[in-house]
Formats: structure tokens, sequence, C-alpha cells
């Protein structure tokens, strides 16, 4: 029996179909992964599966009704409020006077999920208590959501879903933002919910080495085009990864003190939570830093520090560049050392305009573009582009791309102007193999280029890190 079935599928609209007509089936008890690379194609057929995409009729068939209800699907898009909130904006985490009475907080939003999901039975409540200590949300019930950190994010929306006990959880990149304690946590609940609750897995994953090993079939995209019955334990034959290719500086910046950040007893709080304690760090020009720690350490307090978005700034005793905040810098005086690309970067990027606009944004540090660039800047633009593999998307609208491509987008506005100190949190979420590897190629080549280049790269995964990490910072929660 197919718990879901597409039978010769096209969408109703041309522009969202693959490359020919879909021929798909989910067995009874199976659970799969959908694996390829940026821009293959695995949104485009969850969409078709979820109806969000519609087919023609009579080409998709349920083995259950209300797939509302029974079919669920969880992307991991940073998103803080809902998944229509255009609210957000980058330095609003860190602005506590922007968090009014009215902004949820964990627990409010957890309890809206589980009463909208079902009736509230003891037996409802007991799997919330479970979900809540295998996530160890009790400490985060009574915080806001916009404070939560990425990792933080991604327990809460996971749990949010799982209340409604769907028969097929569709999950796309369930482990990025994840430290290593927490992805097992999440790979076991999955396998208990699969095995102990019936409920059918789809996970949509860029990584091979992320399919869990009770995956039964894994699914390959290429091109749009849809490949089945690729087995688990096989290896993933992605393309050859380019290496990286140098773009020359054509007017190089004054140089930048030796002394690029210095925290001295730095101690960040927000109410009764203490995020970071009596931190003291120094970083010199030239040094590149691997940030690690747990989900809700203070990485993302940390770095909103360093690039001049956290108002706590002030009242610290922190130098940046030289200078001691508050002693007359602006904030751009900052910025324009810096190239930053996260999550939170990720997510507040709402503007639907061509992709070498967004890149074009960065050598203004601006979140969309405000001025017109000359035609050396459009030239570098495009060159940066070329480096990361989508030149061919310059004039593709960024809400048209897939998050994958986003993300390259992102990478490339990061290094447009030759940035002196290159921030990268969490760079590679969402990126196939050949992207990863291209990526941490770019890295070293650029940090290689220029010995004064300095680098804080924020990941929870060791394999990760580029050749270059020479120094090391690991935060512990509070």
């Amino acid at each position: 029996m197919k718990t879901i079935e597409l039978i010769n599928a096209l969408t109703k609209k041309p522009e969202w179909s693959l490359a020919e007509p879909l021929n798909f089936s989910l067995d009874e008890g199976e659970s799969i992964a959908i694996i390829g690379r940026n821009g293959s194609g695995k949104s485009m057929l969850v969409d078709m599966i979820t109806g969000k995409h519609p087919v023609f009729p009579d080409s998709i068939r349920y083995a259950f009704t209300e797939p509302y209800n029974n079919l669920k699907h969880i992307t991991f898009r940073d998103t803080y409020g809902g998944d229509n909130d255009r609210t957000y904006f980058l330095q609003q985490r860190w602005n506590q006077t922007e968090i009014d009475e009215e902004t949820p907080t964990v627990g409010s939003k957890l309890e809206e999920a589980f009463l909208l999901a079902g009736e509230d039975t003891p037996e409802r409540r007991a799997f919330q208590r479970h979900l809540y200590e295998l996530f160890n949300l009790e400490d985060l019930l009574d915080k806001y959501i916009i404070l939560l950190s990425s990792g933080e994010l991604r327990k809460f929306k996971l749990t949010a879903n799982l209340f409604s006990n769907p028969k097929v959880l569709i999950i796309e990149n369930p482990f990025i933002g994840l430290d290593a304690e927490t992805r097992d946590q999440v790979k076991d609940l999955l396998k208990t919910l699969r095995d102990e609750q019936g409920i059918q897995l789809i996970l949509v994953l860029s990584k091979m080495d992320e399919v869990p090993d009770y995956i039964e079939r894994v699914i390959k995209m290429d091109q749009l085009h849809f490949v089945s019955d690729i087995k688990v334990k096989t290896d993933f034959d992605f393309d050859h990864c380019p290496h990286a290719i140098q773009v020359k500086q054509e007017n190089p910046v004054p140089p930048i003190p030796q002394e690029v950040i210095r925290f001295n007893h730095v101690t960040i709080r927000y109410g009764e939570r203490t995020i970071l304690k009596d931190l003291n760090w120094v970083v010199l020009k030239g040094e590149h830093w691997a940030l690690s720690g747990q989900n809700g350490s203070g990485k993302s307090t940390l770095l909103s520090l360093v690039c001049a978005d956290n108002p706590q700034s002030y009242a610290c005793d922190i130098s940046l560049f030289g200078h001691k905040r508050g002693t007359g810098e602006s904030i751009w005086d900052i910025k324009k050392h810096i190239g930053y690309v996260s999550p939170e970067m990720h997510r507040s990027y709402k503007q639907n305009i061509p992709a070498i606009q967004i890149v074009a944004s960065g050598l203004k540090d601006t979140i969309g573009l405000y001025y017109k660039p000359t035609k050396e800047e459009k030239n570098l633009c495009i060159e940066w582009m070329n480096v990361f593999g989508i030149k061919h998307l310059a004039d593709r609208k960024f809400l048209e791309m897939s998050s994958g491509e986003q993300r390259l987008v992102l990478l490339a506005r990061a290094f447009v102007k030759f940035p002196d100190l290159l921030i990268l949190d969490e760079p590679l979420h969402g990126l196939d193999l050949c992207n990863r590897n291209r990526v941490k190629k770019i890295v070293d080549r650029y940090m290689y280029e220029d010995p004064n280049r300095t680098l804080i790269y924020v990941t929870h995964y060791e394999n990760e890190l580029p050749n270059c990490i020479d120094n090391s910072l690991y935060l512990k929660r509070n």
C-alpha cells in the first residue's frame, strides 16, 4: 500500500515543474531521504508532495484524509515569528526596547501549538513533557522567541510541529545549526517517532553523511531530474568541485591596527538570564578563530557585539579595530572592516531583488541596495559570484532561489569588499558537499593571499572548519 503516490504528475504552473512528469511513491511504513545539490529540485519535489505547488487532478493520492493534519512539512529558515512575519530586522534581537509585552515567549507559542494540535488529554500532556525534557526546553519556556539562538529555534519549531503526531513528517535540513549532542537527540527522537508511533519520515538533506541509519531509501535529485533507489551506504557521487578563483583587490583599504578585538570582563544579561559572563578575549590581526559552543551559549550574542549590532556593547569594555566602543566611532566605521554572513543575516533578507544587487549591497553594508553600482562594482560582484559558482544566477530574484543558492549569494556579498575581518557564522548551512568544499577552499585561499586578514568561523561540525584555523574559543552555556 502506498501512503503517498504521484503518477505522471505535472504542476499547474510550468515554472514549478521538474524536468519530466513526476512518478513518486512513499510505501506504507517507509522512511526516506531526499538528497541532492543546491538547486537540484529537492524543494520543488517536496512542494509537489505537500500540495504547495498543486498538480493536476487525479495525479496525486494520499492514504489518509485531511492532508493538512496528517502531512507536516517543517523548514528551518531561522524564522522567529510566523512564516509571514515581515516585522523582523537584523538588529531587533539585540534591542530590548523593541520587545514589548505582546512579544511571544517560547512557552506561550508552544502552548498555543499544543492546544491547536488536539485535545488536552493526560496522554498528550505526557508527550509534551517528554519533548520538553528531551530538547532541554524547560529553561527556555520564559524566553522570548526572538532571542532564541539558531539551534534553539530549530528545537522549538520541531517540537511545535510534533504535537499533532502526524502520519508523515517532512523535514528540511533538521540537523543544521545543532551541536553534536543535540543532533544525536534529534536523530534519536525521530527514530522513536518512527518506531513507536509509526510516523513516516521524509528527510530533505544536503549531506549524505547526515542520512540516519534507519532510513530505508534515498532519492537523489539532479538538475530537476528525479533519480530513485540510491542505497544509503554507497558513496554519493557529486560533480567535481572546482577550486577557488582569485579576484584582485584594486583599491586596498588602509591597514587596521594589530589588535582587532578586545573584550575585557564582558558580561551580557537579559533580565535575570546571563548570556556571557566575565569574558576576556583578544583577537589579533591575521588570526583565524573557530568559535564553538552549545546552542544557547552566547555565540550569536558575542558576534552581535563584534558587528556593532548589540547596544549593550556601549556598557562593556570592548575595543574594535583599536577604538573603544562609545568613543565616537559609528556602526558604519566598524562594519566597513567586516564581511559577515549568518543565519540571522539570511533570515533578514526579504527583498526580492536580483542576486547581483544582493552582492553589491555588501559594498555599502546595507540590507538591500539603495544606490546604483558603478560598472566596475558590477564587474567585481560578477567576479565574486563566479568564484562561488553562481554567476549564472546574477539576474535571478533572491526569493526565487533555493535556500542553498541564497546562502552562496550572501557569502559572495560577505567577500565582495575584501574585508579585513571575515565573520562566517554557520556559513555551510544547507550547502551540498560540493559547495561546502568550495566555500572552505575559498576561505583558505582568501586568508592565504593576505596574512593580515582575520577570520572568525562558527560551526558545530569540526569537519566544516577550513584548514587555516589556528585559534579556538569555546563558550559554555551559563
